[in-house]
């Protein structure tokens, strides 16, 4: 059910205004970008009328992509921005269970150097970043010296916006409206930002922002938008706080938040690390086995390794191998709900390792796109 929209305030007149802040300082990859940013910095004010929060990630594949200023445009116009860049897991926790003035909006510049290659011992600070999408997450931790220690839950519901190079686990990527981010073209061009000058222009925004969000908490809460088609389960629950805000600002923001919607989780199911290894299976069923009942592991190697535009031949400098085949499939199940494993195959030339597309067919059929062609052959059972 759509939410009327509010009109003792003009709610999409003044999302209006805030993305035209954004556009005049970042340079987004689409216009669905900034749709998903100025309803997510409006849900900062509305948090406790959800259930959950979503996470907004910045991120690009190289430095100088405009993520860090993303995150500074978002800061002028949430409510207690907090940079985390270097604040350690204590003072996190604590901010987030009792900060004076109310709950922050973390800001976490460079969180590849909390989840990228070189992460270390950041499982305090991966442990509050998981729990707090939802509302009713906690995180417990020992306080007290020596043997008068206890365990205390410590709040941990807060909006979060992340920056940095690469990926995010997939508990993090599952739970984010992800903005991919890109080095600006000659043609592109935005303003200058300088904070001294344009950040009271943000903060009016955003004191706006909050009126409105009070104006409108009532109707918000508690309230189920509808979702696009095609849109479930963990994209639906990133997704509904955003189109509940969108649905009360009333205007063109419903549909052009329900377009963003359908386009961004489309992109991010495209393009995450964690679907390679659909892009994995659906690449063996249409490119490499192709109806074959069968086939050497060297044999699909080497017809994975040949396909061009696919990750395969260069997987962190080096081509995909035997083992880390064996790595990515053995996360599915046959139909049996056995680990998909490489098995004998009899050759002209003796036996070899390879794998038999009957044991790949469920999750062929469970996560792969519907074939291209008109019909794809059924694999013939083995019972080798």
């Amino acid at each position: 059910m759509s939410i009327p929209a509010n009109n003792t305030l003009d709610g999409a007149a003044l999302l209006d205004e805030i993305e035209a802040f954004h556009r005049r300082f970042n340079a987004f990859p689409t216009p669905s970008a900034y749709v998903a940013v100025v309803l997510w910095d409006a849900h900062t004010h509305l948090l406790d009328a959800f259930e959950s929060t979503p996470r907004l990630a910045f991120l690009s594949p190289e430095p100088g992509s405009g993520k860090t200023r993303g995150l500074e445009i978002c800061g002028t116009l949430v409510p207690q921005p907090m940079v985390a860049v270097n604040a350690s897991p204590a003072a996190l926790f604590r901010a987030v269970s009792g900060m004076e003035g109310g709950r922050p909006t973390i800001l976490f510049d460079e969180i590849d150097t909390v989840f990228g290659p070189k992460a270390k011992d950041n499982e305090e600070l991966r442990g509050l970043l998981n729990a707090g999408h939802r509302r009713t997450g906690v995180s417990y931790r020992c306080v007290g010296d020596g043997g008068q220690q206890t365990v205390q839950a410590f709040p941990s519901y807060a909006a979060v916006a992340v920056a940095g190079l690469g990926w995010l686990p997939d508990t993090i990527m599952t739970r984010s409206v992800i903005i991919r981010m890109r080095r600006r073209a000659p043609n592109e061009h935005v303003e200058a930002f300088r904070s001294r000058i344009h950040e009271p222009e943000g903060h009016a925004l955003r004191d706006r922002l909050a009126a409105w969000a009070d104006n409108v908490r009532e109707t918000i809460e508690g309230s189920f938008p509808d979702m696009p088609e095609g849109v479930s389960d963990r994209p639906a629950d990133v997704w509904e706080p955003l189109l509940a805000i969108a649905d009360a600002a009333g205007g063109h923001w419903p549909e052009r938040a329900r377009a963003a919607c359908v386009e961004l989780v489309a992109a991010a199911t495209a393009g995450d690390k964690a679907s390679l290894g659909i892009r994995l299976l659906t690449d063996l069923r249409d490119t490499v086995f192709c109806g074959a009942d069968r086939m050497p592991t060297a044999q699909i190697l080497a017809g994975l390794t040949a396909m061009d535009e696919a990750p395969w031949a260069d997987m962190s400098g080096k081509p995909l191998d035997s083992r880390q085949l064996a790595k990515r499939l053995g996360e599915y199940v046959t139909a049996d709900n056995e680990p998909i494993k490489a098995r004998n195959i009899r050759t002209g030339s003796g036996v070899v390792k390879g794998y038999y597309a009957s044991d790949l067919y469920d999750a062929w059929k469970r996560y792969c796109p519907a074939p291209k062609a008109a019909e794809s052959a059924t694999p013939a059972t083995d019972s080798g």
